[in-house]
């Protein structure tokens, strides 16, 4: 049983508790506070019966916990998406593509040594493909050691030297690639989608390359992001891995003002 479900049962017991104190104890004596030791013994063992013949009201109480908690970081991320919206929206440092005049726009955080961005790549791509009105934004936000920022560097870096087109081939193909990210791969990968290695290798520690990572790392932390992938769809945050359907769900939703 996880930390959270365990919390939640002990949350869930003292919401019990809370329901079934009116009912167990005049009016005089509803506070624990209030009873005597022998009242007070009495009482816990009237809950405990009760919660042993009718456990399905300890998970009713965590279903209720679970929504509000839910409801209440739904409401927060808006809030957070709203005070950040200039960088998560409209920043230069950003590459933009699908329909840059979609109904809906997606931003998406993404690691490129991340296991669950690798499996959201092709699903994302055919989320934009297919639906054809969706503006999607890629921030490069590494977080899981040097490789991840060796990538990222080399991706930004091509974004500068060549623009975006080269860069999403970059991207497409180090959010792909099997084995070690160093030197050698991006000459192999440069070489096949005939850009210079040189140019590239040379560029990645550029102030300019710094000041992209630093700018997304600076915003992730005002999001309160910490894993990827993180989305951003509409005003809505999703943290985590969320399959095809599920944002095709979520995106339908957002059309219909959900």
């Amino acid at each position: 049983m996880t930390a959270f479900r365990l919390y939640g049962l002990r949350l869930a017991g003292a919401f019990a508790l809370a329901l079934l104190l009116p009912l167990a104890q005049p009016a005089a004596a509803q506070d624990l506070t209030d009873m005597n030791d022998a009242e007070r013994a009495a009482f816990r063992a009237e809950v405990r019966a009760y919660l042993m013949e009718n456990p399905e009201v300890l998970m009713e109480a965590i279903g209720v916990l679970e929504q509000r908690q839910a409801a209440a970081q739904t409401a927060d991320d808006r809030t957070l998406v709203a005070a950040n919206a200039a960088d998560l929206f409209e920043s230069a440092d950003s590459w933009v593509g699908g329909n840059p005049d979609g109904d809906v726009t997606i931003v998406e955080f993404t690691d490129y040594r991340c296991g669950y961005c690798r499996k959201a790549f092709p699903e994302v791509e055919k989320l934009v493909t297919e639906d054809g009105n969706i503006r999607l934004i890629l921030k490069e936000f590494p977080i899981l050691g040097e490789q991840s920022v060796f990538s990222s560097r080399a991706a930004i870096a091509t974004r500068l030297a060549f623009g975006d087109d080269a860069y999403k081939s970059m991207h497409d193909a180090l959010i792909t690639l099997r084995g070690n990210a160093d030197t050698n791969a991006i000459r192999a990968i440069a070489g096949d989608l005939g850009l210079d290695a040189d140019t590239i290798i040379d560029g990645m520690n550029a102030p300019e390359v710094d000041a992209v990572i630093g700018q997304n790392h600076a915003l992730g932390q005002r999001l309160q992001i910490s894993g990827t992938p993180t989305f951003v769809v509409g005003d809505d945050m999703l943290r985590g891995y969320m399959p095809l359907a599920g944002m095709q769900d979520l995106v339908a939703s957002l059309r219909q003002g959900g």
